[in-house]
């Protein structure tokens, strides 16, 4: 009895080693390493505030860091000079690791083309240039779209036949909106006149004003602008005038006068750009989303606005959204001369590059 029982004790003995030791074999499985987050660089032209160009492009920024969380990290700064100053902050972020920086003005195209050479592995994308490489494209909205829409509610309801216009600089992204917007004006009332005053600025309050200030002087009833504050809108306001907005919504800043606004959302093309850089799809392009594509819109209209002008508003943007484009002839330029020819469109290139005047615009292609 006593050897069964030792021997018994032996085998338990043994059996409990043995689970031991093959328990023993598994070390801990390792927790596998969070994934370094894509890192996205933005630089602006001015503050993002509350409103207007940079405001919208830094809505779109959030938009990204919303949906990716922590997939992503962004970093923006803004106030950056158009120049060879914008190139040394651009190669900064691309010092820095940055994957993919998303510059926001024309002026920054070259600086950003040089950067770019330098850079191989680094994804940029230039707002509303034309200039791109393996690793760098170009994007933009069809802002003209709903210029010309905004066009129809102005030549609608100006009494004065006389319309202001605060423009930026003479490139062809500000020449285009003021051709747009015109040919929009003169679709319902070909006698009216749209009036360009030049600021050489994108973001001057003070400028801006005067500039509007010396459009009311002149006679314009309503204020439209390619400009980054509402001064021209309150100038506006100020005189018993009304005016169109820009880049967001300014009637919710300045009330019932701003009968609508051309606006931006830029949050759908950052986040599609911005996943593909992260999956590995990206690859260089040039964008130019519209009315069909949600990146611009026209804000909602006024009170002051009448029925029927909505709806002269709603049928010309159906007209867009089956492919009736804004730019098709016939189509002169101030001068009177045939620039489209009936049944002709213009091309991307040429809209892109556009540096002449539509008829019915009062003013010089220069600052």
């Amino acid at each position: 009895m006593k050897r069964y029982l030792w021997l018994t004790l032996s085998l338990l003995s043994i059996l409990v080693l043995l689970l031991a030791g093959c328990g023993g074999a598994e070390e801990p499985a390792e927790p596998d390493a969070p994934a370094e987050p894509y890192k996205v660089a933005f630089v602006y032209i001015g503050p993002p505030g509350d409103l207007g160009w940079t405001y919208e492009h830094d809505r779109g920024r959030k938009i990204v860091e919303e949906e990716l969380g922590a997939q992503v990290e962004t970093a923006y700064i803004e106030n950056v000079p158009e120049g060879p100053d914008a190139a040394r902050v651009i190669r900064d972020y691309a010092q820095q690791g940055y994957d993919m920086i998303f510059a926001t003005s024309f002026g920054y195209m070259d600086p950003m083309l040089e950067v770019a050479q330098e850079f191989p592995d680094v994804k940029f994308e230039h707002c509303s240039g034309y200039k791109t490489a393996d690793n760098m494209s170009t994007y933009f909205g069809r802002i003209y779209q709903a210029r010309y829409l905004s066009g129809i509610v102005a030549g609608s309801m100006t009494e004065a036949n006389n319309i202001g216009y605060v423009a930026a600089f003479p490139i062809p992204e500000v020449i285009r909106g003021i051709n747009a917007f015109t040919l929009g004006v003169r679709s319902v009332n070909p006698d009216a006149e749209v009036h360009v005053v030049w600021t050489s600025t994108w973001f001057d309050p003070v400028i801006e004003r005067e500039a509007a200030v010396a459009l009311l002087d002149g006679g314009a009833d309503i204020i439209a602008q390619h400009q980054d504050t509402t001064e021209p809108q309150k100038a506006a306001q100020e005189r018993g005038m009304l005016s169109i907005g820009y880049d967001s919504d300014m009637r919710a800043f300045v009330g019932d006068t701003v009968l609508t606004s051309p606006i931006w959302n830029w949050g759908s093309y950052y986040l599609d750009t911005i996943k593909a850089g992260v999956d590995g799809s990206w690859s260089t392009h040039q964008y130019w989303g519209g009315l069909k594509e949600g990146v611009v819109a026209l804000a909602e209209f006024s009170p002051k606005v009448p029925a029927d002008v909505v709806k002269l508003v709603e049928d010309a943007k159906s007209d867009i959204l089956a492919g009736n484009d804004v730019f098709c002839g016939p189509i002169n330029d101030q001068d009177g001369n045939e620039k489209v020819a009936a049944g002709q469109c213009m091309s991307d290139g040429d809209m892109l590059g556009m540096d002449w005047f539509v008829e019915g615009v009062v003013g010089t292609i220069s600052d």
